[in-house]
């Protein structure tokens, strides 16, 4: 008999963990304001409808794979990690369009778009906990064909969204493996070793063709924003006149002279943390710091209560938001390059919508399982 099939399930949503709800949803509501307030001025309401509408997909998504028996999950993590890379491999294909130097996205009927970097976080998750969970179960540290085997699922996908080129989504998806296969016990020697090939990975992107040119120019901005005075350097310096002009309290919802002058390109995606920071001050950006580490947090205390497959999942989940919350914090503030990450559950997107409301599904799920088998 299923997990979720040994309880009543009328009782599902009493033991859902209402933490991690509360912290998306507050997160996603924080997003609608400072995406509505980034781009009021030229689009009245517009973004702010299409962001609500985004986050009612997301929470069918949620309550979908909620509702997800827990080993069904497990079973059909290889279909899900295909179909993650038909997505990929699609976007590649004369199908694909580019945005912004990136061929990431596939264009849709009615003016929507998909981006499947975004899915491929989620099929990554449980794809690497299917494959190591195994040993787990059975107290016992992976084996060399479990590491192999994880490290070519992880491959794959990075070289296809390497291809795009996207290097912020690459470095995520790079970054959930290692600690996925790091909570998994691989051994410290190879976890240094793919460390050190990481850094000289990096490198070679600044020195190499790799990225497009304008990649490139975000990477060489950050070192210099006077190189490309017109472009990203003119961005990243308004971003940081905007931050500062904050103080600790802000300007006040709509009253942002640098948000509300659309003087920020894009601020309602790659810059929207900046909204907070001028409009609500620093008390309120901290506020939504906290939430984000909140989130995180709470996601790997469900992990902790779990069977290793779950316990796998939620590492998986817990990277990615951490990664991608610190690039995009980071670059708003300077001590970061501009990637075009977004900032979970706040920047404008359906894909990046979408993807993390199925990551919480997957936290949700994970915590029902635990729950059902404490019983």
């Amino acid at each position: 008999m299923s997990v979720l099939g040994r309880v009543d399930r009328r009782t599902v949503w009493a033991r859902t963990d209402w933490g991690i709800v509360i912290a998306g949803l507050g997160l996603s509501g924080v997003g609608a304001l400072l995406v509505w307030s980034a781009t009021r001025h030229t689009s009245g309401s517009q973004y702010l409808l299409k962001t609500l509408v985004n986050l009612g997909v997301g929470l069918v998504c949620f309550v979908l794979v909620t509702r997800i028996d827990h080993r069904t999950l497990r079973a059909w993590a290889p279909w899900v990690y295909l179909v993650s890379l038909a997505g990929l491999v699609l976007v590649l294909s004369p199908v694909g369009s580019t945005v912004n130097g990136s061929r990431s996205w596939i264009q849709l009927p009615g003016g929507f778009s998909v981006q499947p970097s975004e899915f491929v976080k989620v099929a990554l998750c449980v794809g690497l906990a299917m494959i190591l969970a195994e040993r787990r179960d059975r107290d016992q540290r992976p084996s060399a064909r479990d590491l192999v085997l994880a490290g070519v699922v992880t491959l794959v996908p990075v070289g296809l969204v390497l291809l795009q080129p996207d290097l912020g989504s690459a470095l995520v998806l790079v970054a959930m493996a290692f600690g996925v296969v790091a909570v998994a016990g691989a051994p410290k020697r190879l976890l240094l070793a793919v460390g050190a090939i990481g850094v000289v990975g990096v490198a070679a992107m600044f020195t190499t063709q790799v990225l497009s040119a304008y990649q490139r120019a975000r990477l060489t901005a950050f070192l210099d924003p006077s190189v490309d005075p017109e472009g990203i350097g003119y961005q990243t310096r308004q971003v940081r006149i905007a931050i500062g002009q904050g103080g600790w309290f802000g300007q006040g919802l709509f009253q942002g002279p640098q948000t509300q002058s659309g003087a920020i390109p894009f601020q309602q995606t790659d810059f929207v943390f900046s909204v907070a920071g001028e409009e609500w001050g620093f008390l309120g950006a901290a506020g939504v710091v906290v939430l984000v580490v909140f989130l995180i947090l709470r996601t790997l205390l469900v992990g902790s209560r779990s069977d290793p497959f779950g316990q796998l999942v939620c590492v998986g989940v817990a990277v990615w938001f951490a990664v991608q919350a610190f690039e995009n914090i980071g670059m708003n503030l300077g001590i970061m390059p501009v990637t075009g990450l977004p900032l979970p559950f706040l920047s404008y997107g359906g894909s990046s919508m979408f993807a993390a409301w199925l990551a919480l599904g997957l936290v949700n799920n994970v915590h029902l399982a635990g729950t059902a088998h404490r019983r």
